[in-house]
């Protein structure tokens, strides 16, 4: 992997460690499938207050489903495969691409100096995330 990308991967790693994100990015569908699917079968049965009785049913079944698999984000970019680092990294350089670096502290200390520039690969890097892997994203409190 060149370094380039290598580089802009420990940047985003980097940001989102700091920030303490993480993602769910297999099993939010299944959680999604479950609230809908218990809402629409609770319609069926008993009318407007079964669609609320499943769906709130169905969202608890989800959020116990998909408990515990939230990954941290660095996790995750560092698991992506080459062609998908590749597409993040062509992402990310939309945004930092007029930014000349030698190595990977003086990209991070130019990004995390910038608080704008911070918001937008930031942004960039969630964005990414979702579409590719139609992930649900979390914030660690």
């Amino acid at each position: 992997m060149p370094p380039c990308i290598d580089d802009v991967m420990k940047l985003c790693c980097k940001l989102s460690a700091n920030q303490q994100i993480k993602t769910a990015v297999k099993q939010s569908g299944k959680g999604a499938a479950a609230a809908g699917g218990l809402a629409f079968a609770g319609g069926l049965i008993g009318g407007p207050l079964g669609i609320a009785v499943g769906g709130a049913v169905g969202g608890l079944l989800g959020c116990w489903m998909t408990s515990g698999q939230f990954k941290p984000l660095p996790q995750v970019i560092m698991e992506l495969t080459p062609d998908q680092q590749r597409r993040l990294y062509e992402d990310v350089m939309g945004i930092i691409g007029s930014i000349t670096w030698t190595d990977v502290a003086q990209l991070t200390a130019l990004v995390m100096g910038n608080a704008t520039l911070q918001q937008q690969v930031t942004a960039t890097l969630l964005s990414y995330i979702q579409r590719e892997f139609q992930a649900e994203v979390h914030y660690v409190d």
